[in-house]
């Protein structure tokens, strides 16, 4: 991964990452999940990444979420 996406949403429910993605690859917007969490006890973070130039408006796209 690039130095210059940006985090724009961290969860620890893996659902919750995959929904924000596919909201926002239906908006035409590049996307980035990252799974940060320990594989056997599920502790840790998973988060969305996008390219600067989209932060704005992949927020406001997964801001009900």
């Amino acid at each position: 991964m690039e130095s210059n996406w940006s985090i724009i949403f961290n969860t620890g429910k893996l659902y919750m990452a995959e929904m924000a993605k596919a909201i926002l690859e239906d908006n035409d917007i590049e996307v980035i999940v990252m799974n940060k969490q320990d594989s056997f006890y599920l502790i840790g973070d998973i988060e969305v990444y996008v390219k600067p130039e989209d932060v704005i408006r992949a927020k406001f796209l997964i801001k009900d979420l």
